[in-house]
């Protein structure tokens, strides 16, 4: 485990380096605890490097055992060697020539699972970010490109099956029990895509066949006996490699494509080249142990980790820097696939319920970071929702600006210009610049520039002159190391919207640039009028997220309610109602903090009951508008003082008032919804059943609400259906006998399968209340659970400390002292899992003063802890600052 936190890496001090490794032979002979590495690496200096200067190899906690160059044994004398760095004091004055390293590794106790690591019998990979450096000597970063050979030695019984990038091009026995098998990728990648699996997994074949007419073998891996719950997997995947080819002209390009899903695993996949790597939880499904949302989450991460063949390995990134450049870029299109798939408009509202959830309380809190970061001190800590949600956003901003069509000639110019490159954020706007012939230099600023806008908005109309007017001023709240801000374009879709929510015309418009329903913000302060506006609009605004920015609207509630029943905008209609929403429920959290019982519009209330039974909108937008902003949301939107005990007090009083007003909507739209047909994950069928669990929930509330959700638990024949009542049983009625009967129930079936316990752990972590801290301390000693287990980390203690307002937050302060501990316990095994937990403190300073001092001091506990990891240092250190 690194614990050197000094060194500060900056993006103006990026250099190439003075070699370059453009070929990389690998061989591997697996042992549990003496894994043999030996590497020979063909290493070539640059042109304009003095033949003096030395050769400084990543490592990080190596045992070397043979080095020689040119098959000759180097001197002790001509080289330094740790753990963590190897360095050739004296290379030869050839320009290119060849190094052999060996090394030893011990997969079996590496819990950190980076680098080379065994989990349930099987050695696997993971070598994004710097994970490669654990397994040999090596120049681990991303512009250094290599064409790799690898060959695989392994006992035959412990590992049938062995895997590495590439295509297959030998494999054999070995005797005496041993066997091997050789790979080789034609395509020069950087170390962080390299991958090998070695194991005894089964297998689903299938195939696909290109726009060009080869065929690729496609596999995925699965622990033996579950290669049935693949099945969804693999038709996402080619469904993914098909709409590539049409939405992007992307082909494969190897002559296979392999997938394995592990048990062990600290991010969600990883897409080396030709054999990606998946956390189990987003490759097995079937409808006894998946929910639809496991379903959406897979056929989305399937998307993502093979659109990256494109965007991030075929051109890769320069830098850690460029991170957002491949993971932004290919958020978009994987969110674009989706949509493609699904609907639209619920997968957009989705996305920015996500942005909202995650990205946005990062921007406004102390690890608040431009989508390219301009310094770091542990990459690992910036793989964050500003990266991947931002960097998506700020892509979708630009097909925006440009269009649809010159959006794509971009993309087209970007795959040629940039193929076998280790590109630059520079490289990827140059081309659509080149492309479209505009100066996109401004808004090259939601890369650089740190914070989420605000638009402060209002509107007059002049009837006399038939004038419309809206002041629109935009503003940047300062964020750490970032006080002054500089001005951003800001693409702003609109629509004035009049009777009936027809568009209302105008003839001219003035004070800003508008192309096609876009109001191109660029200055700080901009008066747009319209001319020819005969009556007063009601005015949509950021329509379809067009920008990821917040609104300060000086807006009538008549206007929200108007637009909420007729913006023809699906995702502005639904913003409009989650506002009013929003609002009632920040006038009802006051209310509670001095001491008054809340009350809520009566036509706010009737709302709620017309959209759930609107026919005409689909049921999982239904769904979506019925769902209320969540705790941490409303919190963010009050910004101090918050009191999470008062905002979930508030939530439940508006629950209960549109429940018990539209009880009999409700119930009767609840009855008719039952499936009669076959279970399918489709995404019709599963926004029905969405709409009917979110109309249990409110349901629930009313009397008779445990029995209800009982029946409906006990007749569920899904997993959707079945985890959403025990859900409603934990936290409507916890601790009654449905609940505690449900759970008992859920566990007795389902308790030998991990990633199903998983939902049960999550869903005691999210009991709201001041008693789940004892809860969840118990579960942490149930069989089921492992704090060695990513997975089962952060359903348990991920879920409490960031899902569970009421819980974690707990007046008194123990929620965050029980949560400082466990983040120490987890960081001996796994410092990465524990960095990502310990943002769960970001937004301490939101809170109320008694609450703030006991947050602050359980961070200062955690700082003050011992050999502490790089990863967590930085955090910590970041998050107090």
């Amino acid at each position: 485990m690194r614990t050197d936190t000094g060194q500060v890496f900056k993006l103006e001090d990026y250099r190439p380096n003075d070699y370059l490794i453009p070929k990389t032979d690998l061989t591997f002979r697996l042992s549990p605890d003496a894994t043999r590495v030996t590497a020979v690496l063909t290493i070539e200096r640059r042109d304009d490097v003095s033949v003096s200067a030395p050769l400084v190899l990543d490592g990080d906690g190596l045992t070397l055992k043979r080095i020689e160059i040119d098959d000759k044994k180097v001197k002790p004398a001509d080289l330094l060697a740790t753990p963590d760095q190897l360095t050739i004091l004296k290379p030869p004055a050839a320009r290119r020539f060849q190094l052999l390293i060996e090394t030893e590794v011990a997969p079996a106790g590496n819990e950190a699972l980076m680098g080379l690591y065994r989990s349930s019998h099987v050695y696997c990979t993971q070598c994004e970010a710097e994970g490669f450096r654990r397994i040999t000597y090596f120049l681990d970063r991303p512009d250094i490109l290599s064409v790799y050979t690898v060959r695989i030695e392994a006992m035959r019984d412990e590992a049938p099956l062995l895997l590495s990038n590439g295509n297959s091009v030998d494999r054999g026995d070995l005797g005496d029990g041993w066997h091997y098998a050789s790979w080789h990728d034609p395509f020069p990648k950087p170390s962080y895509l390299f991958a090998l699996v070695a194991g005894n997994l089964g297998q689903l074949a299938d195939s696909f066949v290109t726009l060009s007419g080869r065929t690729v073998e496609l596999g995925i891996y699965v622990e033996p006996g579950k290669e049935k719950l693949a099945g969804y997997a693999m038709d996402a995947l080619k469904r993914s490699m098909k709409w590539d080819e049409e939405a992007f002209g992307r082909e494969y390009d190897l002559d296979v494509f392999n997938i394995v899903a592990v048990s062990d695993f600290n991010m969600g996949a990883m897409e080396n080249k030709g054999l990606n790597i998946f956390n189990d939880k987003y490759v097995l499904a079937d409808r006894e142990t998946a929910t639809d949302a496991d379903f959406a989450n897979i056929e989305a991460i399937i998307a993502h980790e093979y659109f990256h063949n494109w965007t991030g390995n075929r051109i890769t990134c320069r830098d850690w820097f460029q991170l957002c450049l491949k993971e932004g870029l290919t958020v978009f299109r994987d969110h674009e696939f989706s949509a493609d798939q699904r609907s639209r408009a619920v997968k957009r509202i989705a996305e920015v319920r996500t942005l909202r959830a995650h990205q946005f309380p990062e921007d406004q809190g102390p690890l608040a970071h431009p989508v390219r970061p301009r310094r770091y001190r542990e990459i690992n800590n910036f793989y964050t929702a500003t990266v991947y949600e931002k960097g998506s956003e700020v892509v979708r901003m630009i097909r925006t600006i440009l269009g649809a069509d010159v959006f794509r000639a971009g993309m087209d110019l970007y795959f040629e210009r940039h193929d076998g490159d280790a590109a630059t954020i520079e490289d990827f706007i140059k081309v659509f610049e080149d492309v479209s012939g505009r100066d996109l230099s401004q808004f090259a600023l939601w890369y650089h520039q740190a914070g989420t806008p605000n638009l402060t908005i209002s509107s007059t109309h002049n009837p006399a002159a038939q004038e419309f007017t809206l002041e629109i001023e935009q503003s940047v709240p300062p964020t750490p190391s970032e006080s002054r801000k500089r001005l951003m374009h800001i693409p702003l879709a609109f629509g004035l919207i009049g009777a009936g929510g027809k568009p209302v015309p105008y003839s001219g418009v003035e004070g800003a640039s508008v192309e096609d329903g876009v109001i191109h913000i660029r200055k700080r302060r901009h008066m747009v009028r319209f001319s020819g506006v005969t009556e007063r609009p009601a005015v949509s605004l950021n329509r379809g997220f067009s920008a990821p920015v917040t609104l300060s609207v000086e807006q009538k509630a008549d206007d929200q309610f108007f637009l909420a029943r007729h913006d023809s905008d699906a995702f502005s209609r639904w913003q409009a109602f989650n506002t009013l929403l929003t609002d009632a429920l920040i006038s009802a959290f006051r209310e509670i903090l001095g001491g008054k019982q809340p009350a809520f519009a009566p036509r706010l209330i009737d709302l709620a009951g017309s959209i759930a039974g609107d026919e005409a909108l689909e049921p999982a937008y239904r769904a979506l508008a019925l769902a209320l902003p969540g705790e941490a949301d409303i919190a963010r939107d009050i910004g101090r003082n918050i009191d999470p005990d008062a905002i979930y007090a508030a939530r439940e009083a508006l629950a209960l008032a549109i429940g018990s007003a539209n009880r009999d909507v409700f119930s009767g739209l609840y009855r008719g919804l039952a499936d009669k047909d076959a279970f399918s994950p489709d995404a019709a069928s599963a926004g029905r059943r969405a709409l009917r669990n979110t109309l249990l929930d409110y349901l629930s509330l009313q009397p008779g609400g445990a029995a209800l959700a009982a029946g409906h638990f006990q007749s569920a024949t899904n997993m959707t259906d079945r985890a959403a009542a025990l859900a409603v049983l934990a936290h409507r009625h916890h601790g009654s006998p449905e609940a505690v009967e449900a759970l008992a129930a859920f566990e007795a079936t389902y308790g030998s399968d991990p990633l199903v316990m998983d939902k049960w752990f999550q869903i005691q972590a999210s009991v709201p209340g001041p008693q789940t801290v004892d809860t969840v301390k118990a579960l942490t000693n149930h069989p089921a659970f492992s704090m060695g287990n990513p997975n089962r980390v952060r359903s348990l203690i991920g879920t409490f400390s960031s899902a569970n307002q009421t819980g974690f937050h707990r007046a008194d302060g123990e929620g965050y002292w029980f949560f400082a501990q466990t983040v120490l316990e987890v960081e001996k095994r796994n410092p990465q899992v524990a960095a990502r937990l310990a943002t769960a403190l970001r937004s301490w300073r939101s809170l109320e003063p008694l609450r703030q001092a006991k947050a602050r001091e359980a961070l200062l506990s955690i700082a003050g802890a011992e050999s502490l990891s790089a990863d967590l240092r930085d955090i910590v250190e970041r998050t107090l600052a």
